[in-house]
């Protein structure tokens, strides 16, 4: 093992400012959190990264279908992509039990991803491999027998570095492509242990559906790191992985914003308890039922941060509203 060994990359400017905006991003999106409805966007979340991992390999299964296997569902499906969902639930279930620096805990977490799948299961190759884009072979990784060691220091870089998170956790998925050090899986285990790295600084980082980004723009990411090869730098690498971090974390925010008028907000203030039109508007102190109506309730509904109790009869006299968890996830940030 190498103790002085450090990965090449060097800090740009744009790196800083995507490690600041995506830190700002965490302290507005951790208000949700603990939401009631936190553990639905957890599997929601939980699926679209898997689908998106998997994609980017060549796997064809829908959200839905992924959903059903879940579910324990039958799926008429090719065998072998049944067993790739299966296989990366599982090892997502495992998810917080490994410290991403441990070389065994690394190795478990890919004998869960590839059972059934490889012989090499669990082992680091034996053989040469290529990194693929399509057709086109666009890294050649090192040689097996130096597998091992380039781990081992690469491992103990990922301990023993003073960088941030954000930064520290692209170097080694960066670092892992190139090393390659599976015979099979290496691309959805570097996303999946970059996943791990975050997640130990922050939590939000097991729900994060970065992989679902990064299969929409998969022709960048191959970019990306072929790039960082030939510059023997990653920081084209870590500027595009930061990039899609921040962006899946939009995916996760509410955009309900424009809709919600200062008018909104006062009605979601007084919804603590599903209410009547009567005692909203009279809690409100508003004596005129049309303008209540108009500027409040209506805006509302429209915005699906409030909804009804009884949607089959919108004038019943027994109608009451509550809110939604949309409309209780921006209640706690107006009252922030």
């Amino acid at each position: 093992m190498n103790k002085k060994y450090a990965p090449p990359f060097s800090i740009t400017p744009e790196i800083l400012n995507l490690v600041a905006s995506i830190s700002e991003a965490l302290g507005r999106l951790t208000a949700f959190d603990n939401q009631a409805g936190a553990l639905r966007l957890r599997r929601i979340s939980r699926i679209k990264t898997i689908r998106g991992s998997l994609a980017i390999e060549g796997n064809t299964l829908s959200e839905e279908q992924i959903t059903a296997i879940l579910e324990g569902r039958h799926v008429i499906a090719p065998p072998r992509e049944v067993q790739e969902v299966r296989n990366a639930l599982e090892a997502y279930e495992h998810f917080q039990n490994w410290a991403p620096q441990i070389e065994a805990d690394l190795l478990k977490a890919h004998r869960l991803m590839m059972s059934g799948l490889i012989a090499e299961a669990g082992m680091y190759r034996a053989g040469g491999v290529g990194v693929m884009a399509g057709d086109q072979v666009i890294h050649m990784a090192p040689p097996a027998k130096r597998v091992p060691y380039l781990m081992s220091d690469l491992l103990w870089w990922l301990s023993n570095n003073d960088h941030h998170p954000l930064i520290a956790s692209a170097v080694f998925h960066y670092e892992f492509e190139f090393i390659h050090p599976f015979s099979d899986g290496n691309g959805r285990m570097g996303r999946l242990w970059q996943s791990l790295i975050l997640s130990k600084w922050n939590s939000l980082f097991a729900q994060l559906p970065v992989e679902s980004l990064v299969f929409e723009r998969q022709n960048a990411y191959y970019l990306a790191l072929q790039e960082s090869t030939c510059q023997a730098d990653s920081a084209p690498f870590i500027a595009f992985i930061l990039k899609a971090i921040y962006d899946a974390m939009a995916t996760l925010t509410p955009q309900v914003a424009p809709q919600v008028t200062p008018q909104v907000g006062k009605l979601l203030a007084q919804l603590e308890v599903e209410s009547d039109r009567e005692s909203l508007q009279n809690r409100l102190g508003l004596a005129d039922r049309k303008s209540f109506r108009e500027r409040y309730l209506k805006p509302a509904l429209e915005a699906g941060v409030i909804e009804m109790t009884l949607p089959d009869k919108p004038n019943s006299r027994l109608q009451k509203y509550r809110l939604t968890e949309k409309g209780r996830q921006w209640l706690q940030l107006l009252q922030k």
